[in-house]
């Protein structure tokens, strides 16, 4: 039997970002929300479908003047075409401003935890004896990404934490705390207590019917 991340509906926050209280000897060592700038650029692209619509609309005012429209007419038919593309980007800008909103990341001496979801939120929890590796990926604005592989067979469903989730990697999901201004102190943070966990002793977890001691986190670079 595959194991998942734990996944629970958001609805009271004992402490912020957290499904309940923690358990006795575990601690909260950072907390971090996305950018929604990060959000739309790179999860909801929003700059490539507002660029597509300005294309499509230079290529019609541009067929119909060489078919012999008036420059009025043309430049009526592009600011149309315009103007119905700035429907979904401001749709788009808005939920990811939402999300940046009511998103929390935590990480804990003991896992991570995802507060995620607009319309449902939901924490998923993460413990560190189910990642296998992670990594920062770091963007021209200043951004970055914490990306967490799950060790296999453990998955987490692509649906639940989109956005949060690495673009393009439906098979193996990879959740990803999105966005962070201080990635580089979060992946750090987080290096550290895999390195800890790893260390100390660990209950065995059932996979495919045996119990297993999972091995030790890989810690990032």
């Amino acid at each position: 039997m595959t194991r998942h991340p734990d996944i629970a509906e958001h609805d009271g926050e004992p402490i912020p970002g957290l499904p309940g209280p923690l358990p006795k000897g575990e601690s909260i060592l950072w907390q971090g929300a996305p950018e929604w700038r990060g959000i739309a650029r790179r999860a909801l692209f929003v700059r490539g479908i507002a660029i597509y619509f300005v294309l499509m609309a230079a290529l019609r005012v541009a067929d119909l003047t060489a078919g012999g429209a008036g420059a009025m007419e043309a430049l009526a038919e592009g600011t149309l075409l315009v103007l119905i593309g700035v429907v979904p980007v401001a749709l788009l800008l808005l939920f990811a401003g939402l999300s940046a909103r009511t998103t929390l990341y935590t990480i804990t001496t003991r896992r991570i935890v995802m507060r995620v979801g607009v319309a449902l939120p939901m924490t998923i929890n993460i413990p560190f004896a189910l990642i296998d590796e992670a990594g920062v990926a770091k963007h021209a604005d200043g951004t970055g990404d914490l990306l967490v592989s799950l060790a296999k067979p453990h998955r987490v469903s692509w649906l639940a934490l989109w956005p949060h989730i690495r673009p393009f990697r439906i098979s193996r999901p990879q959740p990803m705390l999105r966005a962070l201004k201080d990635a580089d102190a979060a992946g750090q943070v987080l290096s550290r207590a895999l390195a800890a966990a790893a260390s100390a002793p660990v209950p065995a977890i059932a996979v495919a019917g045996e119990a297993r001691k999972p091995g030790p986190a890989e810690a990032m670079a």
